[in-house]
């Protein structure tokens, strides 16, 4: 309700994302940003990150976050969403779906795929994606992308029921801590 109250526009966001063994998939969140914003902002920036490019500006402005701040797209209400993951909370049905599971890597982008080294795309060959991973709760947006790759390919090869519910455990305390988050 707050959503659609606060600014014009469906409740829900729908993107195409890429899942295990790189199958597309319609992932859900709450809309935090403005209707029809231009993606060329991310898109930049993303391609960025993945290349190890970030700025020295940018880290010693927001403390070594690897998250596009300050991104005019956030309506007022998103930047609370974000910054608490209740913006996630519809991605309950990509997993009841079987598209997503609770734990594993975040899904990309297509032009996030596209921008990959090839041993960044084992990524989505192990597990599939997830709501809350390994470097979420160890590194949210602290950690730069290829630390981000190496610690989902160490949850893919270590995977294992108890691991999940230990990560699931620490999500909570990461999501209320907000270290990292936008």
């Amino acid at each position: 309700i707050a959503v659609k109250l606060t600014s014009p526009g469906p409740v829900l966001f729908q993107q195409m994302r890429m899942g295990q063994f790189a199958s597309d998939f319609t992932f859900l969140k709450f809309r935090s940003m403005y209707v029809n914003s231009e993606q060329t902002i991310h898109e930049a920036y993303i391609k960025r990150f993945i290349s190890g490019q970030t700025g020295s500006l940018e880290e010693a402005e927001h403390k070594n976050v690897y998250k596009l701040q300050a991104d005019p797209r956030i309506t007022p209400l998103g930047r609370f969403l974000r910054r608490t993951s209740l913006d996630e909370l519809p991605q309950f049905f990509n997993v009841l779906s079987g598209q997503m599971s609770l734990v594993g890597p975040r899904p990309p982008l297509r032009y996030e795929f596209a921008s990959y080294q090839v041993w960044h795309r084992r990524r989505l060959l192990g597990v599939k994606p997830g709501i809350t991973g390994f470097w979420q709760v160890q590194g949210r947006s602290r950690v730069k992308f290829d630390e981000m790759v190496r610690m989902d390919l160490q949850y893919a090869k270590a995977w294992s029921v108890w691991l999940d519910i230990k990560i699931l455990l620490q999500t909570p305390r990461a999501v209320v801590g907000g270290d990292g988050a936008c």
